[in-house]
């Protein structure tokens, strides 16, 4: 037996269905300078980002200190509005009026006090001597419309209220519970 029948070459098929992608990326060479650029670039990255990261902070507190002097600069100027208001003396003068409720001598100052609708303005029943009882059995009346709402199948908006104002007497009955 010769040497080329023990080594028999067998011809290798490669699939065809390799991507552009996968044979572009076995054919990337890289040589000593691109791997010591590559690590150069990568270490500027991480020494350089935490100074960015500061340096983003400070500029946004400059902005905001900036933000918070215009707003003081405004209040500054809305005070000095008021400073040459109390140089006024009419402006003074009327403060007084109507804070202090200053009056000239000769000058008589009236107070209304509860300017709103008062009591004595609404209608109101007549006070009787006796003892009167309530017309409305509350303890009925609450209890049928917690059991009339608990078992309706009805909306609430449609359950129909007791009358609790005394004109007559509540038309439903408890449905449950004792009698």
């Amino acid at each position: 037996m010769s040497r080329e029948s023990k080594s028999r070459r067998l011809p290798v098929i490669l699939p065809e269905t390799e991507s552009a992608t996968s044979g572009w990326l076995r054919n990337i060479r890289f040589s000593g300078f691109s791997l010591l650029m590559l690590v150069i670039l990568v270490l500027f990255v991480v020494i350089l980002a935490p100074s960015l990261r500061t340096l983003v902070q400070q500029q946004q507190q400059i902005a905001a200190i900036q933000d918070e002097v215009e707003r003081q600069k405004a209040d500054v100027t809305d005070l000095q509005g008021d400073v040459a208001r109390w140089s006024d003396p009419a402006y003074i003068e009327a403060q007084a009026r109507d804070r202090l409720l200053y009056v000239y001598p000769g000058e008589y100052s009236y107070l209304v006090m509860g300017d709103a609708t008062t009591d004595a303005e609404r209608p109101q029943a007549p006070i009787s001597d006796e003892l009167q009882t309530p017309q409305v059995d509350w303890i009925a009346a609450m209890t049928s419309s917690v059991i009339d709402a608990g078992l309706s199948d009805e909306p609430a908006t449609e359950l129909i209220a007791p009358d609790i104002d005394g004109s007559e007497l509540p038309t439903s009955t408890p449905t449950g519970g004792t009698p």
